[in-house]
């Protein structure tokens, strides 16, 4: 490789911003389904926190490549919204229903601002 294609990649590299906020909260409900596993014993819980922490990680994926490609993330926190925010309303257990709720609404505000942000010359 010559000097100006290391240049180019590692200008890419830093271009391209790792959506840190998107894989957190994948993390954050694939390790809720575990625990809810763990704790109680319920494969249902275990079931949709690996599914739906796959789908966050691979919508946090997507964002990373291309920060408009946001469809996935928004599909699986706005789900994830409005069942666990039904189930918090219902329930008033903060958690795991609560945090989880939470923690959506919050990745649907982190979505929409990053849609309505203006690109960046570069």
């Amino acid at each position: 490789m010559n000097a100006t294609a290391v240049n180019v990649f590692f200008k890419q590299a830093l271009i391209m911003a790792v959506d840190w906020a998107g894989y957190g909260y994948a993390a954050l409900v694939a390790s809720g389904g575990v625990l809810g596993y763990v704790k109680a014993g319920s494969v249902p819980s275990l079931a949709a926190g690996v599914l739906f922490g796959g789908l966050a990680g691979f919508g946090a994926y997507q964002i990373s490549q291309n920060p408009k490609n946001i469809w996935v993330s928004l599909a699986t926190s706005g789900t994830l919204a409005a069942i666990m925010g039904n189930r918090f309303y219902n329930s008033r257990k903060i958690m795991p229903a609560g945090i989880v709720a939470g923690a959506s609404i919050l990745m649907l505000v982190k979505l929409a601002f990053g849609v309505l942000q203006k690109p960046q010359k570069s």
